[in-house]
């Protein structure tokens, strides 16, 4: 095999000799290690018939669907398939009508999944894929072998270059059929680049990996850019609240990267962990996927003697577009910084960029930004203008180019003509002492068009409705104050941790 520059496996930059990969009970990877074995497994998927595509004939690199949970296996299984064809990571908790779903939509050639299994994937398999196993061996590297489905004819062994697709995700769907997302080796890199910069990642650093590495947030923005700068990952299997603290004692990660309900459900066990924090502050803390209440960031940073740096972050723009930037630049809490490497603008509907200080669509370009949606003229028709990419966010920038959002476009409520901005609401109902959560949504309203209500969780579950009310009428103009609230276990989250605003509505049955 013969090595191509621009690619993840050259993301692979740390010394031989450093610990690249740490996992809780697993044997420690250099970086020596796990190149060679990303490697040696890319050509056994090679022998088994799995590999580039022809680009004069314009066919694609097979794609990999691997269904294995955060570990790893699932770190070193995601390099070998990016690194020969093309991987698609799938939630591992999917039900079998999901995974049969992703394997169609991508025309997957083949399924990796742990020694175990994933009985739901195993049995949504199509007859023309190749079923492959991941076993890991006494010193923490990994072995690929078939354990069923189609034969195929050995491939040249041949690595991935440039240009290549390196994965496939998809956008999250909640309003319409997700739509694919070719994300090129190319666009990857940059990515990484432009994280690197911002957050001055070196190999002193150690990152602890709590995101899900089915989503761009885990496999970028913790994953590859920590491996890109030599830095060390630590990989637990996914998130767990009452193990993170534990987790911080054990390695001293100088950095870890999270959805904001990740935050929230670290900083509530904050205060029962105080000897780990006063003995450990995190060079910084970087919060993406979903807007960071202001509120919180003051909270975590009093709590954690850690800067919390908001960033802005999409699966088409191979993750970082915007972030803060460290001290001892300016972090304006409730703006999400600035692009690193990313032109940032403000468009308006007929496509017309706007001046600093006016409200309208975010709109990012760079080479980190993917060039279209996967066979889907329609969707990139409306998705990209004049060579820039419409985020379907609005927002603004102030005078010093820091970017303000204000919310999905779809997320928006319209009262009567007067649009509110769901996140202004959250972080005022956060601001009370007694709510945990919360979350505004809208709800059809047969004279206004939409009406305003809001999901709380409470810690204190003697605050009274008017209480909760009286306390947005101080802080909100009376017509952003929500006309209903819902008292909650817990709230709806997806996969990665979202809130469901948009269907909020449909799940509390406000609507048929």
């Amino acid at each position: 095999m013969t090595k191509n520059k621009g690619t993840v496996l050259d993301l692979l930059a740390g010394e031989d000799h450093r610990p690249a990969l740490v996992a809780p009970d697993k044997p420690t990877l250099t970086y020596k290690q796990l190149r060679q074995n990303v490697i040696e497994l890319a050509a056994k998927l090679n022998g088994f018939g799995i590999g580039r595509g022809d680009s004069l004939r314009e066919r694609f690199a097979d794609r990999i669907s691997i269904a294995i949970p955060n570990s790893p296996e699932m770190v070193i299984t995601f390099l070998a398939s990016v690194t020969c064809a093309t991987a698609a990571p799938l939630n591992p908790k999917y039900k079998q009508e999901e995974f049969s779903f992703y394997f169609e939509d991508t025309n997957a050639a083949a399924l990796i999944v742990l020694d175990e299994g994933i009985e739901a994937a195993l049995a949504a398999a199509t007859p023309n894929m190749t079923l492959l196993r991941a076993t890991s061996n006494a010193d923490g590297t990994l072995t690929f072998e078939k354990i069923g489905g189609a034969d195929r004819p050995p491939r040249p062994q041949e690595l991935a270059e440039t240009d290549d697709i390196a994965m496939i995700l998809h956008t999250s769907g909640t309003t319409s059929r997700p739509k694919r997302v070719p994300i090129r080796h190319r666009n990857l890199t940059a990515s990484v680049g432009n994280i690197i910069e911002a957050y001055q990642l070196s190999p002193v650093d150690t990152t602890l990996c709590l995101m899900p590495l089915f989503h761009i947030h885990g496999l970028v923005g913790a994953m590859l850019s920590t491996f890109a700068s030599g830095g060390t990952l630590v990989c637990p299997n996914g998130f767990n609240a009452l193990e993170f603290w534990k987790l911080v004692a054990a390695y001293k990660p100088t950095w870890y990267s999270a959805a904001p309900t990740m935050h929230q459900a670290i900083l509530a066990r904050a205060s029962r962990n105080q000897e780990i924090v006063e003995s450990h502050s995190f060079r910084f803390i970087r919060s993406s996927s979903a807007p960071l209440p202001p509120v919180i960031i003051e909270q975590m940073e009093a709590a954690m003697n850690s800067p919390v740096l908001e960033s802005y972050s999409m699966t088409e723009a191979a993750h970082l577009m915007t972030t803060n930037p460290l001290p001892p630049k300016v972090r304006k809490p409730g703006t999400v910084g600035y692009g690193f490497g990313v032109d940032v603008g403000i468009m308006d509907e007929a496509g017309n960029l706007l001046e600093k200080g006016h409200l309208g669509e975010v709109v990012v370009k760079g080479a980190n930004v993917v060039d279209g949606y996967e066979n889907n003229p329609q969707a990139n028709a409306k998705a990209f203008t004049n060579g820039w990419f419409r985020t379907g966010d609005q927002g603004m920038l102030d005078e010093d180019g820091y970017l303000r959002l204000t919310g999905r476009l779809k997320e928006l409520i319209n009262r009567g003509g007067e649009k509110i901005s769901p996140l202004e609401v959250d972080d005022v109902l956060l601001r009370h002492r007694a709510v945990a959560e919360a979350i505004a949504f809208a709800v059809p309203h047969k004279m206004l068009g939409e009406d305003i209500h809001a999901a709380l969780v409470l810690k204190d579950k003697s605050v009274s409705e008017q209480e909760l009310r009286a306390h947005c009428s101080a802080l909100l103009a009376e017509f952003k104050v929500p006309r209903q609230f819902h008292i909650l276990d817990e709230l709806p989250r997806g996969a990665t941790g979202k809130l469901q605003r948009l269907n909020m509505a449909k799940l509390l049955n406000l609507i048929d």
